[in-house]
């Protein structure tokens, strides 16, 4: 009698966690330790990179190519500051609910030379690379919500170790008024 009871229910318990067919599974959870600050992918890894943004925090303003559009300005900046190195990966998770950092963009080391002017993905150790123009867009039919995000970049030494830069920048949902001329 356990025998007939169990096969029927472990054909249950397989079919609730297994997706069906033609079905994608959903990705891996960016960041499982909701006891830890980071994501899983940016944690035990040694600092090498200093990231940061600016203007931080950063706010919206009415987009003038995009009628009803708001448009948050801000350049992102990189440096290797323990040796050379060579990108691996770069990208951000973003936190604007209460499911905490979600993974929000990844860029292929090709991206990344292009995106910061890097040629090749190779980072001299001291050197400031800039992403000058890296701009958040919205429409007004989703409204202006606020949210962090947490830009990471991930290299590598000659000596094939691989470091961690990482910066948050803070996206506010209040329009500021602007300076008279």
């Amino acid at each position: 009698m356990n025998r007939l009871l169990t096969a029927p229910l472990l054909a249950l318990l397989l079919t609730l966690h297994l997706p069906a067919a033609g079905q994608t599974p959903a990705p891996p959870a960016a960041w499982t330790n909701h006891r830890r600050v980071l994501p899983d992918k940016l944690r035990e890894l040694p600092v090498g990179l200093s990231l940061w943004h600016t203007p931080n925090p950063n706010y919206p303003e009415p987009n003038p190519a995009q009628p009803g559009g708001f448009v948050w300005k801000h350049s992102t900046v990189v440096r290797a500051d323990v040796a050379d190195l060579t990108i691996v990966e770069c990208g951000s998770f973003i936190w604007y609910n209460e499911a905490g950092w979600q993974q929000n963009m990844r860029e292929t080391p090709a991206e990344f030379a292009e995106l910061f002017g890097c040629p090749g993905g190779q980072l001299r150790q001291g050197q400031v690379y800039t992403f000058p123009k890296n701009y958040r867009y919205a429409d007004s039919s989703r409204g202006l919500y606020g949210g962090d995000a947490l830009w990471y970049i991930l290299a590598r030494d000659q000596q094939g170790r691989l470091y961690k830069g990482y910066g948050l920048l803070e996206t506010e949902a209040t329009v500021r008024p602007t300076a008279a001329p």
